[in-house]
């Protein structure tokens, strides 16, 4: 049952980071996006390729997490699960202290969770 709660949170992380990569790479300069990021049309204009370059990242944390779901063997999906988990903590850490408080809360919290469940489901 934890093994199951585990990748479900996992997924759930995976999904965020996809979400905040069309966001950043695609989105950026929307309303709503703008809304979200506190940003307004000429910062989001300037700042166009730097949130598309950070959207790329988001994705790649994605990417790990999803391939930890996939990978046929369990040890070497417990090892990626824990190193991605653990990237995203450490960003959501460093964006919630450098950037918005809330990023620490929306990306590092279901993060923790999920690094806590695959920890002891192991």
């Amino acid at each position: 049952m934890l093994t199951i709660l585990a990748s479900i949170m996992i997924a759930v992380v995976a999904l965020e980071h996809l979400y905040i990569l069309v966001m950043e790479m695609f989105l950026w300069t929307t309303p709503r996006v703008m809304k979200t990021f506190g940003t307004n049309p000429e910062h989001a204009e300037l700042t166009r390729s730097m949130a598309a370059n950070q959207g790329l990242y988001n994705g790649f944390l994605a990417a790990g997490l999803i391939w930890s779901l996939l990978h046929p063997d369990a040890t070497i999906a417990y090892q990626l699960a824990i190193f991605f988990l653990a990237c995203v903590i450490v960003a959501a850490l460093y964006g919630g202290l450098s950037v918005k408080r809330s990023i620490l809360l929306m990306q590092g919290l279901p993060a923790v969770i999920a690094f806590l469940l695959v920890l002891i489901s192991h």
